[in-house]
C-alpha cells in the first residue's frame, strides 16, 4: 500500500463504520479494526488513522462512540509498556475531548466504560483524569486508579488487584504477608509481576467496555460478601485418619509408580514405599518426591499469592463470577449459578465407581455434585491446598486429594464419572488432562465440563487472552470447539451434549468401550 492512498482509505473505513446501518455495525467495526491492528500488533495505517478516529467521536452517533473509544485504547495499548510511543502519543492528543465526553457520562454507559478503558493508558495524566471521572462503581473506579498508578515496589499491591482492588479487603496479617514477599522480589521480578497485573486489568476493562459497546450497559454487579478468613480456621475439621480415602482404595494408585496404595495407619505405596501425608482431611498425592514445607521458590510472586488461605474464600465469592463475565461474555448475567447447578444435576450420569470432581476449587460445585450422586461416591481433587482447605470446611464428608490433573492418581477404568467445572482452561495441558480423564473413566461413564471458547471477534478474544494468572502468565488459554471435540474423540469419548450461550461451553461426553 502506498502512503498516498492512506488518508483516503482511512476516511472511507472510518466513515463506513460511523454511517453503517445498525445491522452492519459489528461487521464494519471489525473491518476498521482489522485494518489498523492485528492481535495486538499495529499496522502501518494505525498512526495516521488516530486523528481521524478522534475526529469521528464528534460525528458518530452515541451508539458508535464507545466502539471508537475502545479502538483508540487498543491502539495505545499495542505499545505497552511504553506510554510515550508514537501511536500512544497521537491517541493522547485527544485527551481534552475524551475528558469532556467523560464528564457528560454516567456509570455503566457504554461510552463511559470505553473512555475509562482508553484513559487508563495515560498514567502521566493521572490527576487530571481522576478529577474528571464521574461517579463510577468502586469496581471501575479502583481499577482505573490502579492502572494509572506508577509502579513502586515499596508501596505496591501485586496479584490482589483483579478484577479490581475494591474487592480485596485484606487483614493486617495478609498485608504483612504481601509486603514481605513483594519486598523480597528482584526489580526484574517485580516489574514482570506488575506488568502482568496491568495487562490483566486492561483485558478486563477492555472486555467489559467492548461488550457494552456492542450490547448495551452491563448488568450491575453486586459483589457477594467474602467471609472473614478466620472463618476458615474456625471451621477447619479436626484431624482425620485415612477412612475417607480408604473407601476408594481400589480406585486410587501411586502417582509415581502406579502401584496400589495401602491405607493402614497412613497412606503408603505398596510398590515404591513412598509415604503420602494426610493433613486436615487432605491427602497429598502429588507426583514426585515429598517437598518439605518452606522449600518452595520464594521468587514466584503469583504462586506465593495463591498460597494464601483466604484465596479459597475469595474465589467463590468474587473471583469466579468475574472470570465468568470476562471469559463467558456474561456481562448481562445470562448464565446464572442456577443454570450451572441444573446442568450438572441433569448431565452427570455415572457408571459404577467413584465420581471425581476434578479441579474442585473451594467446593461450590462439589456440593451440587454431592446432591446429584451422593457424597459417599465423591472424591474432590485440586492442586491448591487453600482451595481444598475451604472445601473441607464446607464438605467435611468428602475426601480431598491434592494431585495433578495431568497424572491422575487413579487406576485405568476406575471412575464412574468426572466433573471438571470452569477449570479445563486452567490446566497446563488441556489435551493431556482430557486424555487422563478418558484413561480413568469406565465405559459408559460421563465427563461433564464447563469451559470457554474464544470469542468470534478478534478484539474480544484479545481481551480474553490478556488475562494473566498464576497458571496463565503468558495469557489465558481458551479453546476452539473443534479442538475440544478432537481431544474428546482421541480420549475415547463421544459427545452427548454441547451447548452454551455467549462464549460458554457446556459439554458432556461418554466413555465408549
Amino acid at each position: 500500500m502506498t502512503e498516498s492512498g492512506t488518508p483516503a482509505q482511512i476516511a472511507e473505513l472510518a466513515d463506513d463504520f460511523v454511517n453503517a446501518p445498525t445491522d452492519q455495525v459489528d461487521e464494519r467495526f471489525r473491518r476498521l479494526t482489522g485494518a489498523l491492528w492485528d492481535d495486538g500488533v499495529l499496522t502501518d495505517l494505525a498512526l495516521p488513522a488516530v486523528p481521524a478516529l478522534v475526529a469521528r467521536l464528534d460525528k458518530a452517533a452515541d451508539d458508535r462512540k464507545g466502539h471508537l473509544a475502545v479502538l483508540l485504547g487498543v491502539l495505545a495499548e499495542a505499545e505497552f509498556p511504553d506510554t510515550t510511543g508514537p501511536v500512544a502519543t497521537a491517541v493522547r492528543a485527544g485527551l481534552d475531548r475524551y475528558l469532556e465526553l467523560l464528564a457528560q457520562g454516567a456509570d455503566r454507559d457504554p461510552l463511559t466504560l470505553g473512555l475509562v478503558y482508553l484513559l487508563a493508558h495515560f498514567p502521566a495524566d493521572r490527576e487530571r483524569i481522576l478529577a474528571a471521572v464521574p461517579a463510577l462503581s468502586p469496581d471501575d473506579l479502583t481499577r482505573l486508579v490502579r492502572l494509572l498508578t506508577p509502579a513502586d515496589q515499596a508501596h505496591a499491591d501485586l496479584g490482589r488487584v483483579w478484577p479490581s482492588p475494591s474487592v480485596w479487603g485484606l487483614g493486617e496479617s495478609e498485608k504483612d504477608f504481601d509486603n514481605g514477599w513483594i519486598s523480597a522480589l528482584t526489580p526484574e521480578q517485580f516489574t514482570a509481576a506488575w506488568r502482568n497485573d496491568q495487562r490483566t486489568l486492561f483485558g478486563h476493562a477492555g472486555a467489559k467496555a467492548y461488550w457494552a459497546a456492542r450490547h448495551g450497559s452491563p448488568a450491575e454487579i453486586v459483589a457477594a460478601p467474602v467471609p472473614d478468613p478466620e472463618t476458615l480456621e474456625a471451621g477447619r475439621t479436626a484431624a482425620v485418619g485415612t477412612g475417607l480415602f480408604g473407601r476408594h482404595a481400589a480406585a486410587l494408585r501411586c502417582p509415581n509408580c502406579h502401584e496400589a496404595l495401602a491405607f493402614a495407619g497412613g497412606v503408603t505405596c505398596t510398590g515404591c514405599a513412598t509415604a503420602f501425608p494426610v493433613a486436615d482431611g487432605i491427602l497429598d498425592l502429588m507426583p514426585g518426591e515429598r517437598v518439605a514445607p518452606g522449600d518452595e521458590d520464594t521468587g514466584d510472586a503469583l504462586h506465593k499469592l495463591a498460597a494464601m488461605p483466604s484465596m479459597g474464600l475469595y474465589y467463590e465469592a468474587v473471583l469466579r463470577p468475574a472470570f465468568l463475565r470476562a471469559m463467558g461474555s456474561n456481562w448481562d448475567e445470562a448464565v446464572t449459578p442456577a443454570d450451572e447447578d441444573r446442568y450438572i444435576a441433569e448431565h452427570v450420569d455415572p457408571a459404577e465407581g467413584p465420581v471425581l470432581d476434578l479441579a474442585a476449587g473451594a467446593g461450590r460445585w462439589t456440593a451440587v455434585l454431592a446432591g446429584a450422586v451422593g457424597p459417599e461416591r465423591l472424591v474432590a481433587l485440586d492442586v491448591s491446598v487453600p482451595m481444598l482447605a475451604a472445601l473441607r470446611v464446607a464438605l467435611p464428608e468428602v475426601p480431598a486429594l491434592q494431585a495433578s490433573a495431568l497424572e491422575l492418581p487413579f487406576e485405568d477404568g476406575s471412575l464412574g464419572a468426572v466433573l471438571c467445572w470452569n477449570a479445563l482452561q486452567a490446566l497446563p495441558d488441556a489435551a493431556a488432562g482430557i486424555a487422563e480423564v478418558g484413561r480413568c473413566l469406565r465405559p459408559g461413564g460421563t465427563f461433564t465440563l464447563l469451559t470457554f471458547r474464544w470469542g468470534d471477534d478478534a478484539l474480544y478474544s484479545y481481551f480474553q487472552h490478556a488475562h494473566r494468572f498464576p497458571n496463565a502468565e503468558d495469557g489465558m488459554r481458551l479453546f476452539g470447539l473443534d479442538e475440544l471435540r478432537g481431544w474428546l474423540a482421541a480420549a475415547g469419548m463421544r459427545i452427548r451434549d454441547e451447548s452454551g450461550s455467549g462464549t460458554f461451553v457446556f459439554l458432556t461426553a461418554e466413555r465408549v468401550a
